[in-house]
């Protein structure tokens, strides 16, 4: 996978399993998740592969994810403020509101995974205009734009895009044969739709700015 990513110019991977799914793992910051880390990190280096590893997670939404925050369960994107925040696909929009009230109150930024998928933001995508307005960022499913996961998705990352509501298209790889890190399939399919500078800002400076953790930039006002 990590040669895949070099191969269509990615240098640096935030590596983002899955964590905090009731009934099924916790996968919380400890030491097991370090040295899985070390060895993952260490094998790209011998294998030469010229991209950098980072730590992340991207976290289910649970009711006490802000109480975990807190007690350093929960790795952030590149030990940042910023913090993988994913929701049930079939969520509940009020749910998925006070979650993340709480974890800004606790100074969390959030990074809204794969927004487009959500049933709720498809019927109404007024609520990922309000996240943005608060400060959230929006990240889409590089599939999303290529058909991988269907016609409501493609068409919600399309709207969100065209209004200028996201903020990072990332991979969220799960393999290298199914669901692959290979980027330049969705970069070349958004040549047809986006400047060069938009580009940039959801490919690379904002990946950036996430890791380094400093604010976002913005295509223009979310509202």
């Amino acid at each position: 996978m990590a040669a895949m990513e070099a191969e269509s110019g990615v240098r640096k991977i935030v590596a983002t399993p899955h964590c905090n799914i009731p009934g099924y793992f916790d996968n919380y910051f400890d030491e097991m998740y370090l040295n899985a880390y070390r060895r993952a990190r260490e094998a790209i280096n011998r294998e030469r592969i010229p991209v950098k590893l980072l730590p992340g997670a991207e976290v289910f939404a649970t009711y006490d994810l802000a109480e975990l925050i807190v007690k350093k369960k929960i790795m952030p994107l590149n030990q940042s403020r910023y913090i993988l925040i994913e929701f049930s696909f079939d969520e509940n929009p009020d749910f998925a509101n006070a979650v993340i009230k709480n974890v800004q109150e606790i100074g969390v930024k959030p990074v809204i995974a794969h927004v487009e998928r959500y049933e709720f933001i498809q019927d109404a995508p007024k609520i990922a205009a309000e996240w943005a307005a608060k400060g959230c960022v929006l990240q889409v499913n590089k599939g999303s734009y290529t058909g991988r996961f269907g016609r409501h998705a493609e068409t919600t990352a399309m709207s969100l895009l065209k209004k200028g509501l996201v903020s990072v298209i990332a991979s969220d790889a799960h393999g290298a044969e199914h669901r692959t890190p290979f980027m330049l399939d969705a970069y070349d399919h958004l040549k047809k739709c986006c400047s060069q500078k938009e580009l940039d800002m959801l490919f690379r400076e904002n990946p950036e700015r996430i890791c380094s953790d400093r604010p976002i930039l913005r295509k223009r006002s979310a509202l």
